[in-house]
């Protein structure tokens, strides 16, 4: 299949105003793409990417016609960020067959430890540190399994997985981590600087604050599809930060940024379950090997700390904090 046609590279992204969708984008603008984007809700298309380029179609995914006449063979790159079903992804099979190549994200919750413990799991799961894409995953998901509850979601991206992998088409499926940055739907760290510039003066960090869930800067993940683009990563690659934070370190990014001076209190299992909780906790270190990444030639956009702490600057302005 010829690609680049017209000589400007083309990406479609597959709801594209979130944090992947629109750090994608603006990194493909700014290396010269043409790139349009779909989604629902016109105003939720962050202006820095109409400033720069970007094209919004207000195009649901589930209109395979609409998304087919958007991303035709003119088409070098499709960025699917909607595909959480088998029945997804065999729906657009003609359209990732007439485009360059298709990257779809699918995410660490697919990975279960040696007991088939999983994320989603009553109990915590032990994985190897760090975990490679070869670690087994769930069974995929029947066609009628709902993949918008805790049980049908990670069982939906396998077989989102397989069906693309299945296809024999030029595809690359990356499983992020957490993902963190500008335009998150529900930043993990707002909650945190709400209670930090409401005045609160100490925070409990459940755990003792030596929890490590790694975490995916969306400006990393956006790096990645980059490198995917290129042809250099096919079939299933892991993406997360290239510093696995403990909550401590997250929590002082944190208050760094917000000019938080009070008191973060590390705590030690008192019983209290609810005491210090927060969105990083993990009883078991949960680590994504990205050695197949970097030997494809993938290079961070940033640490995760540096990158984390863009998403709370962006939480600050949008409360008027800065």
């Amino acid at each position: 299949m010829q690609v680049s046609r017209g000589g400007t590279m083309k990406a479609v992204i597959l709801g594209g105003t979130g944090a992947i969708g629109a750090a994608t984008a603006l990194r493909l603008l700014g290396a010269g793409w043409s790139v349009d984007v779909t989604g629902r809700d016109p105003s939720a298309m962050p202006p820095e990417l109409v400033n720069v380029g970007g094209r919004f179609h207000p195009i649901d995914r589930s209109d395979a016609s609409a998304v087919g006449g958007l991303a035709a063979d003119d088409t070098d790159l499709l960025v699917d960020l909607l595909a959480f079903s088998g029945p997804d992804v065999r729906a657009l099979l003609p359209v990732m067959g007439a485009v360059g190549r298709t990257v779809l994200m699918s995410g660490r919750a697919v990975y279960t430890d040696p007991f088939g413990r999983h994320i989603n799991s009553d109990e915590a799961p032990v994985f190897p540190v760090p975990i490679p894409e070869d670690n087994p995953t769930l069974d995929p998901a029947a066609d009628d399994i709902d993949p918008f509850t805790r049980e049908g979601y990670a069982p939906g991206k396998v077989a989102v997985e397989r069906e693309a992998l299945a296809s024999g088409l030029e595809v690359t499926i990356i499983r992020p981590s957490k993902v963190h940055g500008p335009f998150a739907r529900n930043a993990r760290t707002r909650s945190v600087v709400e209670r930090m510039t409401s005045g609160a003066a100490v925070i409990d960090i459940a755990d003792g604050g030596r929890s490590i869930d790694h975490l995916t800067a969306a400006a990393n993940a956006a790096a990645l599809v980059e490198t995917a683009a290129a042809g250099g990563l096919p079939g299933v690659v892991n993406g997360a930060d290239p510093d696995p934070l403990t909550a401590l370190e997250i929590f002082e990014t944190i208050a760094d940024v917000a000019g938080w001076t009070g008191e973060l209190r590390p705590i030690v299992d008192d019983g209290d379950e609810e005491r210090g909780h927060h969105p990083w906790r993990s009883r078991n270190p949960i680590v994504l090997d990205m050695t197949r990444a970097i030997a494809a030639g993938y290079e961070p956009a940033g640490t995760g700390r540096a990158l984390l702490a863009d998403e709370v600057e962006w939480v600050l302005r949008s409360q008027g904090g800065r």
